[in-house]
């Protein structure tokens, strides 16, 4: 819950004051400030303190784009468990090449399998020996014709594709759509072709594991959690929201392969424990401490690249964001304000 105390401009009192509660079943701690954002953290060095976040369609900083995985739309008739993709294979074995492993974010967290029957490139020729996928082809297309959307009807026309392109050659990284508020750190990994991403994770086909080492550190997440979206309690990523508007930080070539070195030992953290899934991996409770010291290292590395001052708290890394966010944005608010307007039709 968050209380708000609202007064007329006129009768703005000098000082703020703000409590937080670093535990929410602690006491608050009390802070006083000039000047308070909308996001409630100091805006004493802000020119804007009305400074509000926006979504954007690519990202302030030159990284690679980061896009949705791809949508069935199918009813449940191309995806399958391990033991009804057995059950299916028995009946139509000539189709085991065309069921590819299909993994959202229950899956990668959980490491659960799920298979998609996928038919992009599949022949005519091919398609007319499979009697069992062909009915599933008329149950898809019958599903999407009797959808209330427009675009759904219309996509009933290509009852073999999947609403999405995005079949990786490579492998590529991972960001769950969403995730437990109970993390401290975003589970953020790799996955290896012929895997085919769910439009509940999203993908970057061209992240380097630098890149990574940014997205999993303690920086990212306190910009995820002040700016991100919630379903319930659980974090909700936003292409547009969270990563796009990322401050990124600039790193020289010393500083990259530093970040990737650190990065690495996070994975090769989580590589020590083959058994366990990155949902008990990340579980707060159940973090074994060789990971948990890998990130507290990377941390360190990330922290020290956005400035040499420690961070005292995370209120204090989400307001050196801001500013970091401010100064980018400034420039696109320039150009816009001087784009000269459309003259009105009479």
């Amino acid at each position: 819950v968050v209380i708000i105390g609202l007064t007329r401009a006129d009768m703005e009192p000098a000082v703020k004051r703000l409590f937080s509660y670093e535990n929410i079943k602690g006491d608050p701690v009390e802070s006083q400030h000039g000047a308070l954002t909308a996001y409630l953290v100091d805006a004493t060095n802000l020119l804007n303190r009305h400074i509000v976040v926006d979504d954007m369609r690519s990202s302030l900083a030159a990284v690679p784009p980061l896009v949705r995985g791809n949508q069935a739309t199918d009813a449940g008739n191309y995806i399958f468990d391990d033991q009804e993709r057995a059950a299916f294979l028995a009946r139509e074995p000539l189709a085991e090449n065309l069921l590819f492993p299909f993994i959202g974010a229950v899956e990668f967290l959980h490491s659960i399998s799920r298979w998609i029957l996928y038919l992009r490139d599949v022949s005519p020729d091919q398609l007319r020996t499979l009697p069992f996928v062909r009915e599933r082809i008329q149950r898809v297309r019958d599903f999407r014709l009797a959808s209330k959307k427009m675009a759904t009807r219309r996509f009933a026309e290509y009852p073999t594709l999947l609403e999405g392109t995005i079949v990786p050659s490579k492998p590529f990284l991972v960001v769950p759509k969403v995730s437990s508020e109970r993390r401290d750190y975003l589970p953020v990994g790799w996955l290896l072709p012929p895997t085919i991403p769910s439009d509940l994770i999203f993908v970057s086909l061209g992240c380097s594991i630098s890149h990574f080492g940014i997205l999993t550190s303690t920086m990212h997440m306190a910009w995820l959690r002040q700016i991100g979206g919630r379903l319930k309690s659980d974090y909700r990523y936003s292409i547009g929201l969270v990563y796009n508007t990322f401050p990124w930080p600039e790193m020289c070539p010393e500083q990259e392969a530093k970040i990737s070195t650190l990065a690495q030992a996070v994975l090769d953290a989580r590589a020590a424990w083959p058994n366990s899934t990155l949902a008990h991996l990340y579980d707060p409770d159940l973090m074994p401490p060789n990971l948990r010291k890998a990130h507290q290292t990377l941390d360190l590395a990330v922290d020290r690249i956005y400035r040499k001052a420690p961070f005292a708290s995370e209120r204090e890394r989400v307001e050196h964001l801001f500013g970091l966010y401010e100064k980018m944005v400034a420039p696109l608010e320039a150009a816009a304000k001087a784009k000269p307007k459309r003259a009105k039709k009479a």
